[in-house]
């Protein structure tokens, strides 16, 4: 005799994993998740393995996979495949990022000590001047082209 499995609605999925009923549905639209099936009322069912890929997409987010790259292991994965290969390449890829970031961050501080430890030494200051210590570091890279940090990992947009 075969036991039915217990299908769960998306509400208390959300409630047992702790993640909210916006972002399963995020991650349905996305592929990441699928549905078992609908009651009548239109509410998505899940089976238990919803929970395993929950955590899977959460570990994998917190180690800097974004969704997309998620979904293709997931791919992978669903087609009867282990994708632990391609998140090795990815994960190296990852490591790669992130020394040159930590690179770049040790050249900013650099700077920013720089500038710091000139912060005194303005004496004349035109009342154009927004900040002395910005402006003559803004002089000192045009006319020293070593200064070539790529900090656009630091920004947000607004």
């Amino acid at each position: 005799m075969l036991v039915q499995e217990t299908l769960k609605q998306i509400g208390l999925v959300a409630k047992e994993s702790g993640i909210s009923i916006k972002t399963i549905r995020y991650y349905e639209e996305l592929g990441l998740l699928k549905a078992s099936d609908r009651t009548e009322g239109g509410f998505r069912l899940f089976n238990s393995n919803v929970f395993t890929r929950l955590s899977f997409i959460k570990r994998a987010q917190s180690l800097g996979l974004s969704l997309l790259e998620i979904k293709e292991f997931l791919d992978v994965h669903d087609q009867g495949d282990l994708p632990c290969d391609h998140i090795k390449a990815k994960l190296n890829d990852k490591v790669t990022a992130i020394e040159y970031q930590i690179e770049q961050l040790q050249v900013l501080k650099l700077e920013l000590e720089r500038l710091l430890s000139g912060w005194q030494a303005v004496y004349e200051i035109p009342e154009s001047t927004i900040c002395p210590i910005i402006e003559q570091a803004i002089t000192d890279t045009h006319s020293d082209e070593k200064s070539s940090l790529d900090l656009t990992f630091l920004r947000h947009e607004n």
